[in-house]
């Protein structure tokens, strides 16, 4: 009796082999599937809303402020007054990277950032790998840096109505609290805007950016006033050593100058904004930052620093001593601050946009809203989870797990952009990296250094966090991954 089933062009079909896991877990995402994608979401889509303006904005909104309102007194104990050299070595780290930062997101404008371009270069698992420390680089800077704005937010109150918030609730356990509540205030106003969509959220951001540049050349015209030349005659006393490990600390300052590559959806014409907003940003925040720690050392000496977290309005107070001044660089660093949740909170939700969309994570964080065209849920979901870190972890530890989370993926996307060079050399490109490959070398070279500067306590956090990673992407994502149906 003949079959009666499927000719046998199907049958065959059909008895080919499914791709073993090796094939599946390289898989790659095509580079204009990822473009003919972007803005699609669940039942929305994002709006293109952002110009070059609004996009620099970005990128020093989330840069600008973290390192110099908040992690300086954590670094200068580490390096000494040569810490105004640790500013530039994690400068120069960035600069190698954003210049592949450009490259891609001129080439590949969609909202996964490096993700997006892990997936189009290396495969689903880098990607996988890529998006996992971009979680832990946008949503642990997000609670670390909020932990900040509650000891400015303090110094505020102090010089305004004589009343602080009590140390219970303004610092996390461990730090001498219980819970920092102004941590999770700040996320929750910066997740209200957000909420009303990228347009306005970019607005807003705008004027706290320019508020927060006014209140760091206030300090330097101040600060300067107390200068001396003393505080420079140990100029590395901890050597080399420190400061390399303040720099590893201090990168955590430069990771929100890709923040305007998660706009690649929403900005009016990416390929030709993108890498603009990203170099331009870079060149003024690292002029502000070095120019800043080096008034502030000299202005106080390195060794009465001791770890404080609002070290610019205590020296504005003790060189003018008047309290007006410091209270006046409080209030800017509070906005100052916030900005920078705000602005690192949008590039958290738009990378878990983009993973959601290809079927890595779950769905609710790609469902955008009609009416705003924002993803709502994914922005409350990671608030809270942001809020809440915030408000239980002291902040060196999260500044530390951040920056080993930036600069892995920071590495990444230096080998990436060598890689579509090689596989798509006929792409167009608005911006590309002069000396390729040997600039994206070195900047993935100085990206594994610093990160064997930082220390072993940071390592085994960052390594059961991947451990955590590997282990929902084998149990969720790699079987529901949008590329898999295709090869089955």
């Amino acid at each position: 009796m003949l079959d009666q089933g499927a000719p046998p062009q199907s049958r065959t079909e059909s008895a080919a082999p499914s791709p073993g896991v090796g094939a599946r877990l390289m898989r790659r995402k095509p580079v204009e599937r990822l473009v003919a994608e972007g803005g699609q979401g669940e039942g929305g889509s994002l709006r293109r809303s952002l110009g070059l303006w609004q996009l620099t904005m970005i990128s020093i909104g989330a840069t600008l402020g973290t390192g110099i309102f908040v992690v300086l007194g954590e670094a200068v104990p580490k390096a000494g007054p040569a810490v105004t050299l640790s500013f530039v070595i994690a400068g120069l780290t960035a600069l190698f990277s954003a210049l592949s930062y450009a490259e891609l997101a001129g080439t590949i404008p969609v909202a996964g950032s490096s993700y997006s371009y892990a997936y189009a270069t290396m495969g689903e698992l880098i990607a996988w790998i890529c998006g996992w420390c971009l979680v832990l680089e946008y949503g642990v800077s997000v609670a670390a840096v909020a932990v900040g704005w509650g000891e400015y937010l303090n110094e505020l109150l102090a010089g305004t109505i004589g009343v602080t918030i009590p140390n219970a609730l303004s610092a996390p356990p461990g730090d001498g609290g219980i819970f920092n509540l102004p941590a999770l205030i700040v996320v929750l106003l910066a997740m209200a805007f957000l909420l009303g969509g990228a347009k306005e959220s970019a607005r807003a951001n705008t004027i706290m950016v320019a508020v927060k540049i006014v209140a760091l050349l206030l300090f330097c015209a101040i600060g300067i006033q107390g200068f001396k030349s003393g505080n420079y005659e140990h100029f590395m006393p901890l050597g080399m050593a420190g400061v390399s490990a303040a720099g590893a600390t201090l990168f955590f300052s430069y990771i929100g100058f890709d923040a305007a590559s998660t706009a690649g959806e929403e900005a009016k014409d990416p390929q030709r904004d993108l890498p603009r907003a990203i170099m331009l940003s870079l060149v003024i925040v690292t002029a502000l930052y070095v120019v800043v720690a080096a008034v502030a050392v000299g202005a106080k000496p390195w060794r009465k620093f001791n770890d404080s977290e609002a070290a610019l309005a205590e020296i504005m107070k003790n060189v003018t001593g008047q309290t007006f001044w410091g209270t006046l660089l409080a209030a800017g660093a509070v906005i100052a601050i916030a900005s920078v949740v705000l602005t690192v909170l949008y590039g958290q939700t738009r990378i878990l946009f983009a993973m959601s969309r290809d079927g890595l994570v779950p769905k609710v964080f790609s469902r955008v809203h009609p009416k705003t065209g924002a993803p709502r849920a994914n922005t409350v979901i990671v608030s809270l989870f942001c809020g809440v870190l915030a408000a239980a972890i002291p902040l060196g530890q999260l500044a530390d797990a951040t920056s080993i989370g930036t600069l892995f993926a920071f590495a990444l996307v230096n080998v990436a952009v060598v890689v579509l060079r090689r596989t798509r050399p006929e792409m167009r490109r608005t911006f590309r990296v002069p000396l390729s490959p040997v600039l994206p070398a070195i900047g993935f070279a100085l990206c594994v250094w610093m990160m064997g500067s930082l220390s072993a306590v940071t390592w085994v956090v960052f390594g059961v966090w991947m451990a955590a990673g590997l282990v929902f992407y084998f149990s969720y994502g790699y079987r529901r991954s949008r590329l898999a149906p295709s090869e089955k």
